[in-house]
């Protein structure tokens, strides 16, 4: 029979592209997701079968265990942007991925790969970095032969960094964001991927691993870029830090009295303490080099799936060369 693998949050941006490569190599796959119903999309990526999608609460040990049961290895890709309802920071980021490393070692899991962060820090100012440095910490202390993964900002065809403000430059003739001189190492999902698969292969050592694209940019340089991906021509306006705080504290007031209902999706005050710090590979720490992998290049990815933002979407290109025609 083939080897299991269990990968929580396996239908996110990142899971469902480890999921479909575990497929290729033969792998049976668990998807564990709380809302299993909504997750029917990643069964074709294997024959019928192999792929499935189960429920799991990371918040509850029985749960995480159940779905473990019989697994190879595990890979623990659940993690959140912003705080809402019972999904902390914490309870998610630092007690759900020791819960699911404690379990994994009871359960004698052969390999765990867990996805964390660039700029993990146990002593930052950000309570997401923090909560992803103790996540750190306590995988590390249960199971101290797993693979980490620290991307960068992650892109992709899913992503919520281009996508977002790709369609936020269809409304205006600016293009407001915050701390445009912060640099970004992005790096394309399907790359992070590719280093998860080698961990639960076994093909990578263990230890931390940073992912970062072949380019370092700037917030605004990469927002010049994506301008000129999809078309359009607006200018670029850093909102200051100071400014940008009165409005994640509206956006987070609006989130509190409307019980949640009203969820804060744009700007949070920890988003804006994760701004102020570059997103960078550190220097000398392990990376795609040490896996043999060479990470893709954002403006090689991006045209492929930012087309819509264009003024004339798929058929801006066929304008462009109408208008090269000679009556």
């Amino acid at each position: 029979m083939s080897k299991l693998v269990t990968i929580y949050g396996g239908s996110g941006f990142v899971g469902r592209y480890i999921a479909r490569r575990m497929a290729k190599e033969g792998w049976r796959v668990r998807v564990a997701v709380r809302r299993p119903n909504e997750a029917g999309f990643v069964r074709p990526y294997g024959v019928v079968g192999q792929v499935a999608p189960v429920f799991c609460n990371i918040r509850d040990d029985e749960s995480v265990r159940a779905v473990m049961q019989g697994a190879d290895a595990v890979v623990n890709c659940v993690g959140i942007l912003a705080e809402t309802g019972r999904n902390r920071f914490d309870a998610v980021q630092h007690e759900g991925a020791e819960r699911i490393a404690r379990i994994a070692a009871e359960e004698g899991i052969a390999h765990l790969v867990h996805l964390s962060a660039i700029g993990a820090d146990a002593e930052a100012e950000s309570a997401y970095a923090r909560s992803k440095a103790l996540g750190e910490e306590g995988v590390l202390a249960h199971f101290p032969d797993a693979v980490i993964l620290r991307p960068s900002v992650i892109f992709g065809p899913e992503d919520a960094f281009f996508n977002r403000f790709a369609s936020m430059s269809r409304w205006g003739p600016v293009l407001g964001i915050v701390g445009a001189d912060s640099k970004f190492q992005p790096v394309y999902v399907d790359d992070v991927a590719k280093a998860a698969v080698m961990g639960v292969l076994g093909q990578a050592a263990p230890g931390i691993y940073e992912l970062g694209g072949p380019e370092v940019s700037s917030f605004r340089d990469l927002m010049a870029d994506m301008l000129k991906v999809i078309h359009r021509r607006r200018l670029i306006m850093n909102i200051p830090f100071f400014l940008a705080g009165i409005m994640a504290g509206f956006f987070g007031f609006v989130q509190a009295v409307t019980g949640g209902l009203v969820a804060n999706t744009i700007l949070t005050r920890d988003q804006l303490r994760n701004l102020r710090r570059d997103n960078v590979v550190s220097e000398g720490a392990m990376g795609f080099d040490t896996l043999g992998i060479s990470p893709i290049a954002a403006e090689a990815v991006m045209p492929e799936y930012l087309y819509r933002f264009r003024p004339s979407g798929q058929y801006d290109a066929i304008k462009d060369s109408a208008r090269n025609l000679r009556v």
